[in-house]
């Protein structure tokens, strides 16, 4: 491996696999050199399709296996966008053949799959991350001082996300979110986790104590064996009293906005997935209060909006960017950080319970807290 630049494998020409190109290609310390597909034309035309818009210096290989692309010499770190599904096996296999791992979510499809998967990666010295961009977003470090800052709207009491796309019919019917046998975890795995890890990382990473899900809608797309999540909400409960909620689905319109209330006042970000272009590092942050005066009896907006600006969706320091020049400083650096495989860890167990829950019809589920 090159001393400055990690060379990155793109397993697999899922869609969000062009935008992750351009993110290696903005990032200081990063080139992809290969691009596997189980037919090497495909690759080649994704190769050919990526580098019209956003080229490298030297063009990437295309190469028709996967295992071929794991024994290239040319090839530090893969992005595995496979299906989850299919995850398990290739990420280990990787890690075998001592590839660093950024790796789509949810991680995989059971808790303890997660574990094995991150195991092989400890042992044999690699990073493991998972593909959640706005972990690595300027905007989560600016604001939590807002939360638990002396100034802040803190402690916190309750949060609320909501995650949902509109899937036509079309997706409902041949999407691979909407087969069982690709995406078991459904809207929950897709969506879900996102909502699940931004009230983790509210809550500095402190699991719930228990959980409670329903799986709201089902679908089922061609070809898959049983039903997935098409809807999903979940209730978790914190020790302290704090309780959060989400709601996620295939079948509401786009929305993306997560609402943290505290003692003080709350704090809304109507964009907490994938920033609006203009403003990544914006959020409201309101203190309404409650004037009476005899019979008049008014509500007092007073609401501040923070517009910390950082560059748009595609710019150097855009979070997709950041969260490959994170990576690429642990390989190139040589020093693996435990903390994105834990904070995966926690999401994947977290969205277990609530799958288990709805599983057994809302049943109230604890989380042990090793």
């Amino acid at each position: 491996m090159s001393n400055k630049i990690c060379r990155w494998g793109l397993l697999s020409t899922a869609a969000i696999a062009r935008k992750n190109w351009k993110a290696i290609s903005l990032s200081p310390s990063g080139s992809v050199t290969a691009v596997a597909s189980r037919d090497a034309q495909r690759a080649q035309q994704f190769i050919r399709e990526c580098s019209a818009e956003v080229p490298f210096a030297e063009s990437p290989t295309a190469i028709g296996s996967y295992e071929e692309l794991l024994a290239s010499t040319d090839v530090d770190a893969v992005y595995v966008a496979l299906p989850t599904g299919l995850r398990k096996r290739w990420v280990i296999m990787a890690a075998e053949a001592g590839k660093h791992v950024l790796c789509e979510k949810p991680v995989a499809t059971t808790t303890q799959d997660a574990i094995e998967m991150i195991e092989a990666c400890r042992e044999h010295g690699v990073q493991f991350m998972d593909g959640v961009m706005f972990s690595h977003s300027q905007r989560l470090a600016a604001l939590r001082p807002a939360l638990d800052g002396p100034e802040g709207i803190g402690p916190l009491r309750r949060i609320t996300s909501h995650f949902s796309f509109h899937g036509d019919e079309a997706f409902r019917r041949d999407n691979i979110r909407v087969n069982s046998r690709l995406e078991p975890a459904g809207c929950l795995g897709d969506l879900g986790w996102y909502n699940l890890r931004f009230i983790l990382w509210a809550m500095d990473y402190q699991l719930p104590e228990s959980v409670i899900g329903r799986k709201l809608t089902s679908l089922r797309g061609e070809g898959s064996a049983v039903d997935v999540p098409g809807e999903f909400s979940g209730e978790l409960f914190f020790a302290g009293g704090v309780t959060a909620s989400f709601f996620c689905s295939f079948l509401a319109e786009n929305q993306q906005i997560s609402i943290l209330s505290g003692e003080r006042g709350y704090v809304l970000v109507d964009d907490f997935v994938l920033p609006f272009y203009d403003a990544e590092l914006a959020w409201h942050e309101s203190r309404h209060v409650l004037e009476i005066d005899n019979c008049r009896w008014n509500m007092r907006r007073h609401t501040s909006r923070e517009s910390i600006f950082e560059y748009a969706s595609g710019e150097p320091n855009a979070q997709e960017v950041r969260m490959i020049e994170t990576f690429n400083r642990c390989v190139v650096d040589g020093k693996v950080d435990p903390h994105w495989p834990q904070i995966s860890l926690l999401t994947q167990r977290v969205m277990d319970a609530c799958r288990a829950s709805a599983d057994a019809g809302g049943l109230r589920i604890d989380l042990p807290a090793d």
